[in-house]
């Protein structure tokens, strides 16, 4: 198995590479017709995001990171019901957005829309006119032979399938493959669903006849990306990633789109289009709103429409055996898939030490800690299992294990305890441009919310609850205490985050709040203007976050200059 798992793991690294080698020869570069993509469009959740995602793909045009000659397009929701989201499971990612991640390798670094774009360089010229639906925050690799081509050319809609653990499968879409003879054992299948399960139960995958068994392909112990490898001869499934929808089957959607005017509730791009399709869908899933972030009274009769819109639509799925989906839309799955030994890490080429510099060798323990545009002291140390984004460290500074540091700047002596996530932003309040740091635990739960003040001691603040932590920092339990909807009370609308009028006097206060609760001592905010994570969203001043890391990229760039002379 280990053999096997290694031959996959070199299959994947160099088709990987290839592709990213097609991509960097069409940066900043007029694309021909056909060879790339006609337009790519990104979901912003709201005209902020909208602004902050137009400028930051506006810094990449000019510095010529991506191919010319395309349409780069931002469309912000329409008011009520979102279908873009905040990132709150990754917030380092809420205030430039998920899509412009960065990523631990490339020189100038990689983003996560670079990637997307260099891991689809093969789609466009293999694809009839339609559309393809990817989310923001996972990654698929795939190997197929060197003279296959994914095809997008069937009408309805098409699917890649990545073969997962059941386990995988309960967070995912599962597709209930239609029988097929095959004689032997394939890198790339074109398969026809029967019907699509979304993020079923065990049970369920049983019931649906959804799962299969490796058998006589010992190639099956390759699994998706994110669990441990399948055993041989043990149960897997087939789960999605991205799907692609004909130009036919687009016009359609937006037609009744058009005909019901706005819409007032949650649609799933993958829950609510795919279980409509093929020969086996039923309605029944348009009642079942166990995996509904928000339930509105309108939900079940619009998913019902669009399942008669849909139904007979067939789903066409492309069967990747040689495959890995990786998802890092969570702080845990990113600090692991960036610091530990996973196996994207070597398959994607990523480094511990990504377009950074140091004045000598850094104090790092090991390698598996994770530096990306950052300038760092070397007196400053790093413990493993952090990463370290677009931030400057001076000398006295030490970083605990498990943390992320995005777009900090920390002069003065300083501790970050492990397990800390810090992440500071520019504002712009009243015309003046103040600074933020949102500080807590990697492991708190900024979603989980409650409805009333006497609950808030339900929720959690570094592992600690949250009504001590507010005695701590000497806070009264008010309705003021909250931004937003006073019925839905969490920490990414509590008022408890310092606006300062510097950076680094940001980072520092942060740490002191987050430092007396680990050490239990007091420390008052009283005389501080608090913002929440919610309102630091609002007040964000994209502009100066963009400058504040081109400043960095700049300091790098003629350090590596002034290196390479000195080398020469």
């Amino acid at each position: 198995m280990a053999a096997a798992n290694a031959l996959l793991g070199v299959a994947l690294r160099e088709a990987t590479q290839r592709k990213l080698q097609r991509f960097s020869e069409l940066r900043g570069k007029p694309v021909a017709a056909g060879e790339f993509w006609d337009i790519v469009a990104i979901t912003a959740a709201d005209e902020k995001q909208e602004l902050a995602y137009k400028q930051q793909l506006s810094e990449k045009l000019k510095k010529k990171e991506l191919p010319l000659g395309v349409q780069y397009h931002v469309f912000v929701d329409p008011a009520g019901a979102k279908i873009g989201g905040y990132s709150q499971r990754l917030p380092n990612a809420s205030a430039l957005g998920k899509i412009f991640t960065a990523l631990p390798f490339g020189n100038p670094i990689y983003q996560m829309l670079e990637l997307k774009l260099a891991m689809y360089i093969d789609f466009p010229s293999h694809m009839k006119p339609g559309i393809l639906v990817t989310c923001a925050d996972d990654i698929e690799l795939y190997s197929v032979g060197e003279c296959e081509f994914i095809r997008f050319d069937k009408p309805g809609f098409t699917a890649l399938a990545h073969p997962s653990s059941l386990t995988v499968g309960t967070t995912h879409g599962v597709f209930v493959l239609e029988p097929f003879n095959y004689l032997a054992y394939k890198d790339l299948e074109y398969r026809c669903c029967h019907r699509f399960l979304h993020k079923p139960s065990i049970e369920q995958m049983h019931h649906f006849n959804a799962v299969c068994r490796a058998g006589n392909f010992s190639h099956q112990d390759m699994a998706g990306g994110d669990t441990t490898p399948l055993k041989l001869e043990s149960e897997y499934v087939y789960t999605d990633s991205l799907f692609y929808m004909d130009h036919k089957t687009a016009k359609k959607l937006l037609a009744f789109y058009e005909k019901i005017g706005t819409l007032n509730c949650e649609i799933d791009a993958y829950g609510d289009f795919l279980q409509a399709l093929g020969p086996g869908a039923t309605v029944e899933y348009t009642r079942n709103t166990s995996n509904v972030t928000k339930e509105e009274a309108e939900l079940t009769d619009i998913r019902q429409r669009i399942f008669h819109l849909l139904k007979g639509t067939s789903l066409n799925v492309v069967v990747l055996n040689k495959s890995k989906f990786y998802h890092i839309g969570t702080t845990e799955e990113y600090l692991f898939h960036f610091t530990s030994e996973s196996s994207l890490k070597s398959e994607l080429g990523l480094q511990s030490i990504a377009f950074s510099i140091f004045s000598t060798t850094p104090k790092c323990s090991g390698n598996t800690s994770c530096i990306i545009q950052s300038i760092l002291d070397s007196g400053c140390s790093v413990a493993t299992g952090s990463v370290v984004e677009y931030s400057r460290l001076g000398p006295n500074v030490s970083v605990g294990e498990n943390c992320i540091v995005s777009g900090c700047s920390v002069i003065t002596e300083a501790v970050l305890p492990a397990d800390s996530f810090v992440c500071s932003l520019s504002l712009k309040m009243n015309g003046y441009l103040k600074y933020s740091t949102m500080a807590f635990g990697v492991q708190d739960n900024l979603k989980r919310n409650v409805k009333t003040l006497s609950d808030i001691k339900l929720l959690q603040f570094f592992g600690v609850c949250f009504l001590s932590c507010l005695n701590i920092w000497n806070l009264k339990v008010t309705e003021e205490l909250f931004s937003g909807n006073k019925t839905c009370l969490s920490l990414w609308n509590a008022r408890i985050f310092p606006a300062c009028s510097s950076l680094s006097d940001s980072v520092t206060t942060s740490l002191k709040m987050l430092n007396a609760v680990r050490n239990k001592s007091p420390f008052s905010l009283n005389k501080y203007k608090l913002l929440s994570i919610e309102e630091m969203l609002i007040y964000k001043d994209v502009e100066d976050m963009i400058t504040y890391r081109e400043q960095i990229f700049l300091e790098i760039t003629l350090n590596r200059k002034q290196f390479d002379l000195e080398a020469s």
